[in-house]
């Protein structure tokens, strides 16, 4: 039979959202290409998705719903499952209120359309949901308190800037189509430079590697701008379009650009190498979702905003302060109001405890769609305690992670290949389609059809009544009214949000009431004192091997590997078998020793199956972020202790 090319586009948790080609033959995908039209992708995939054929066709893969009787998951029809979900539902509503009803929808898709859970249990209840955001919640609030708004100018705009300086970002893990982007200013003359406590490939990439102690990003932004301020090189106009510069000054004017460096832990050479090389202009900060995870994480963004912002890079073509692009911009979602009519909100990076603690009424019941909270959220052994002792717990996915072998019905959903869609990226300004390229097998449902098959079951059927392309043209009507943008010219090609600016807070106009930038004001708190039994910071990090927790038990079969600096691995040798522990827990280990990196952290894989013991969340506090109640994943010290 011949081979037939389909496109689609990537949903899962990453700022490329890549389109793609799948070649299918008899009905089955036999091979995943980057979609060489795409704008972004420009014909190459990421190494997680060019192997998401194993696990499209995984005999791990869940094909029929799972009821729990007598302690055990068992297989079921879509009928009992519905039905006992939907009389355990409208029994817990009875008997104690909507609240008792948690709600919780994750990233782990990015398809428009997963947002209908939202709107299913809010016109079911409201219920409870949560509350923060556990991959940028800090850096958002960080960006709209000094700006008004989170947004960055089109990827494309980096082709004007002179200096680069990726912050905290491993493009070759976290947002590898920005190589060709950043190869391409290389070449036109652009300089390239990277902050990051880690040692990762990316430093290959640059011309200059700063490693300053973790959490130390604001002394490093505060030694550039005292750099930038003792040779005049600030804007002369900054005080006309930034608030509070006196207070800011006085912070950058305590220490001397010798001091900040002592302070960041890097060489002074280094930074007045990075200061200078920043004074160039125009000059872009890619500013990392890692710098942000910390107890004081929207501080070291808020100094980065703020020596963008005086220097005069904000608001101008090639600068730029760049954390996020606004994925949803483009779409209508206003008949979803969340958090103004739910009754009670749940802290997402507290999840266990918050969900152990709530009272009146207690949360009896628990949907989880979109995520794996007990690997990819702090505490994995509370969270775990919290889901066991629910009365209900359903889970919508496709396969049986560590949260779904806690629930009582488990159901199984499409996966990217067979998702029908839209999608908003936020590593870039284009608009994408994702169609279905095979058939579901038989047994799966669509995210939506089971909202409908439930909404059936609780007198709500006609508020999500509608094919998945109704629901795509609901959410793009707003646009095509405004910009003649439609449904078919997105499935037809990407299409750059008409939303979106080139540059944006142009001619250094903010989104702020003042229509100024916001400066921090006081000198942020320091990151925590280092646990003295505890001597590393523990950076659990994205990896190519698995996008989030997406992971096959054959990748899960030997312990974690854990890299230290040789100094800092207390005699235990380069492929020795040890523990990693924190006050929480310990979890088995293999060492690695790479002497790049700083004696002050241990570098672990994150997304690890919390049952095979390789779960770095369970070793980490349940903490928030100074603003925005993001997770503070990278402020938890651990040690190495050899194996007995």
């Amino acid at each position: 039979m011949a081979v037939e090319t389909r496109k689609t586009t990537c949903n899962r948790d990453c700022p490329d959202a890549c389109g793609m080609l799948v070649d299918v033959e008899d009905g089955k995908a036999v091979r995943l290409r980057g979609d060489p039209e795409h704008p972004v992708t420009r014909g190459f995939l990421c190494l997680r998705t060019n192997r998401f054929l194993e696990r499209q066709y995984s005999n791990e893969r869940l094909l029929s719903p799972l009821v729990r009787t007598n302690g055990e998951l068992r297989e079921a029809s879509w009928e009992e499952a519905l039905d006992l979900v939907a009389r355990e539902l409208t029994r817990i509503k009875r008997e104690s209120g909507p609240a008792a009803i948690f709600h919780y929808r994750s990233g782990g898709s990015l398809g428009l359309l997963k947002h209908l859970s939202d709107y299913f249990f809010e016109k079911l209840g409201p219920v409870t949901i949560h509350r923060g955001d556990i991959c940028g919640g800090a850096g958002e609030a960080a960006q709209r308190a000094d700006f008004g708004d989170c947004d960055s100018n089109s990827l494309d705009d980096l082709e004007s800037s002179r200096t680069i300086v990726l912050w905290g970002k491993n493009v070759y893990c976290s947002s590898p189509h920005l190589l060709p982007v950043l190869r391409r200013a290389r070449e036109r003359g652009a300089r390239l430079a990277l902050v990051d406590p880690v040692r990762t490939r990316t430093a290959d990439l640059t011309e200059l590697h700063l490693q300053p102690h973790p959490g130390g990003d604001a002394a490093v932004a505060f030694g550039v701008a005292r750099f930038l301020d003792e040779r005049g090189s600030l804007d002369p106009d900054c005080a006309k379009f930034c608030e509070g510069l006196p207070s800011y000054l006085e912070i950058v004017r305590g220490k001397t650009v010798d001091e900040w460096a002592r302070e960041a832990d890097v060489p002074a050479r280094d930074l007045v190498s990075l200061a200078s090389l920043y004074e160039r202009g125009p000059s872009a900060i890619l500013v990392g979702w890692g710098m942000q995870r910390r107890t004081n994480g929207a501080a070291n963004i808020r100094a980065v905003d703020a020596l963008a912002a005086v220097s005069g890079n904000m608001g101008r073509p090639g600068g730029g302060s760049l954390f996020y692009w606004r994925r949803r911009a483009a779409f209508d979602l206003s008949f979803i109001e969340g958090a103004k009519v739910a009754p009670r909100t749940i802290s997402e990076p507290l999840f266990g405890p918050d969900l152990l603690a709530a009272k009146d009424p207690p949360v009896r019941a628990v949907w989880i769609s979109c995520g794996n909270p007990v690997v990819m959220l702090p505490e994995s052994d509370t969270i775990a305690h919290a889901l066991a002792s629910r009365e209900l717990v359903v889970v919508v996915d496709s396969f049986l992670t560590d949260t779904a072998r806690l629930a009582h019905v488990v159901l199984p959903t499409t996966t990217l290949l067979e998702d029908d869609d839209l999608l908003g990226a936020y590593g870039h300004h284009y608009l994408a389609a994702s169609s279905p390229v095979i058939d579901r097998p038989d047994g799966v449902r669509t995210d939506l059809e089971i909202l409908q098959g439930l909404a059936a079951r609780v007198g709500l059927s006609d508020l999500m009544r509608g094919s998945a392309r109704d629901w795509k043209r609901r959410l793009l009507a707003p646009l095509e009214r405004e910009t003649r943008v439609s449904l078919e010219d997105i499935e037809r090609a990407p299409v750059h949000s008409p939303r979106a600016k080139r540059v944006i807070f142009s001619g250094n106009t903010f989104a702020t009431p003042s229509g100024k930038a916001r400066l921090l004001e006081t000198a942020p708190a320091p990151p925590p004192p280092h646990d003295g039994e505890y001597p590393l910071r523990l950076c659990s990090l994205s990896t190519d091997k698995a996008q989030g927790s997406q992971t096959s038990a054959a990748c899960e079969s030997v312990p974690l590997e854990a890299t230290v600096h040789p100094d800092a691995a207390r005699g235990i040798a380069s492929g020795e078998r040890a523990f990693l522990a924190s006050r929480l827990g310990r979890l088995p280990v293999i060492v690695r020793l790479d002497e790049r990196q700083r004696r002050d952290v241990v570098l672990v894989p994150k997304g690890g199956w919390h049952t095979r013991s390789r779960a770095a969340n369970a070793l980490i506090r349940a903490r928030t972020t100074d603003l925005g109640e993001g997770a503070a994943y990278y402020d938890e010290d651990v040690r190495l202790e050899h194996a007995i």
